[in-house]
């Protein structure tokens, strides 16, 4: 194998972002740390990306850098892989994809957030692809092959990352349709899936080892194909509830499809973005499937979630009783109690009551209340989905706790108030052995005095397709409404 020149300027350059992509995990992991962690990340980007076009571009070579954040970083690793391209090309790019991403970014909902995610995602996927097979078509360009033979190392590296980015990029589109509502988000069983994901699977892992030996085009290319379709076989039997899983998963398979390229590349930014990225994702979620009780392997192997009974089957036991009330009564209940704890869920963020819930707290406060906020692991559409839209409306991060360091508080609770959450307030997790759900960890809000339940009307049920016994419970009162509206009336009772 030839030796490829090192730029000792250009290792120092990206030792120093790969320093500030860690700093940038370390901030992000605590929302008081969160803009500062985003910051560092945005330095270790520019760094890395101004180092790569000073030191690759003009000599033809092919270093790059993609990225699973910004929609310019991906146009950069698509456009780069052009021998021919010149830094007015590179810059163009630079230019598009910053419009695109700014426009993005003014004025994306957040409830559209996890959609968006899972579009980038499919954008890193789709670029490992693409600089995949553009060193596949000319390896000499890229230092990886001699006299057109690609070394057997590269061969491996580009056979596992085009496939891990074909996964991606195909499961992230499916995800994509399922967020956004253009694919049902029930889980969609293909008879024998598990026989045909297997086998397709192993064909996959097949071929690469046989790429190892012919780098025949149709070897590569059935690789890719192959690939593709297991992403959509993955990720098909997958219902909404699990997507907090999948966005999860689908951002360590962006990572790892990064590094891989990497290596291709000889980019070390590359390497370390990917496998920082590859890395946090798996370990995110392995603690979101301890949160769910869903197997680890299981979410690799897609599907998880999709067996099992549903005890409610899919209906809500209207005929049971239960007990309605108003605004006033809302506000009377907690304007008198000592301790209230808020648990929100997805229907906060589509009915876009962040703020006024924020309202709520502060008039509930100047009442003498002591208010928390209750976050369920999996709440919403992805990680941190709750924390963001918190967050946005200035709540305190003080006043904002998880499952572990809050469940325990229920029982010496006055009020346990839930808006737009259901699965993850279900008792069925603890006691129903034929529920979907059961042994995900749940908060414990029927030991609280009160129960008030915000929901659109009692027909409805969560993800799961579980009724909830908290509804009908004797301590808990049905707030059917739309959740903004429902707290407006509420602060205008307090007030």
């Amino acid at each position: 194998m030839e030796h490829i020149a090192v730029n000792p300027w250009a290792s120092l350059a990206y030792l120093v972002a790969g320093v500030c992509f860690i700093l940038a995990l370390r901030g992000l992991s605590s929302p008081s740390t969160s803009q500062r962690g985003n910051r560092m990340g945005i330095i270790g980007m520019t760094i890395a990306v101004v180092t790569t076009l000073v030191t690759h571009v003009p000599q033809g070579d092919l270093g790059l850098l993609p990225s699973d954040i910004a929609v310019s970083s991906t146009v950069i690793a698509v456009s780069s892989t052009f021998n021919a391209l010149g830094m007015a090309e590179i810059a163009i790019a630079l230019a598009i994809g910053a419009v695109i991403g700014i426009g993005m970014a003014r004025t994306i909902k957040m409830t559209d957030m996890p959609q968006l995610v899972a579009a980038f995602h499919s954008l890193v996927g789709l670029a490992a692809v693409l600089v995949g097979a553009a060193a596949y078509l000319n390896p000499d360009a890229f230092g990886i092959a001699d006299a057109g033979e690609i070394f057997t190392q590269s061969r491996v590296e580009l056979g596992l990352g085009v496939a891990i980015g074909a996964i991606t990029f195909s499961g992230s589109v499916i995800a994509f349709l399922k967020l956004n509502g253009n694919m049902s988000g029930k889980p969609i069983i293909l008879p024998a899936r598990h026989i045909i994901n297997l086998g397709t699977l192993a064909a996959i892992l097949g071929l690469v080892a046989y790429f190892l030996t012919d780098q025949s085009p149709w070897v590569f290319f059935a690789i890719t194909a192959l690939s593709f379709a297991i992403g959509f076989l993955l990720i098909i039997p997958i219902g909404g509830a699990d997507m907090p899983v999948v966005v999860s998963m689908l951002n360590s398979y962006s990572g790892w499809a990064a590094a891989a390229m990497g290596f291709t590349l000889h980019n070390t930014a590359m390497i370390i973005t990917g496998a920082l990225v590859g890395s946090s994702g798996a370990i995110l979620s392995y603690i979101m499937c301890k949160a769910m009780n869903r197997s680890f392997i299981s979410v690799i192997a897609g599907g998880f979630g999709a067996d099992g009974g549903s005890s409610g089957g899919g209906e809500a036991k209207e005929q049971r009783p239960w007990k309605r009330g108003s605004a006033e009564d809302a506000a009377f209940l907690m304007g008198q109690a000592e301790q209230v704890i808020i648990v929100p869920g997805y229907g906060m963020a589509v009915a876009q009551a962040q703020h006024v819930l924020r309202e709520m707290t502060d008039k509930l406060k100047e009442h003498g209340v002591k208010v928390k906020f209750a976050i369920h692991p999996v709440a919403g559409r992805m990680p941190g989905h709750m924390n963001v839209l918190l967050a946005e409306a200035s709540v305190p991060y003080d006043d904002v706790f998880e499952l572990e360091d809050i469940n325990s508080e229920f029982a010496q609770t006055d009020v346990a108030f839930i808006i737009g959450a259901n699965d993850v307030v279900n008792p069925a997790a603890k006691t129903d052995k034929g529920s979907p759900i059961y042994g995900m960890p749940v908060f414990d809000v029927e030991k609280a005095k009160t129960v008030l339940f915000i929901k659109r009307s009692m027909g409805g049920v969560g993800y799961a397709g579980v009724d909830n016994d908290v509804f009908y419970m004797d301590n808990t009162m049905m707030l059917l409404a739309d959740a903004k509206k429902m707290v407006e009336d509420i602060v205008k009772a307090l007030d």
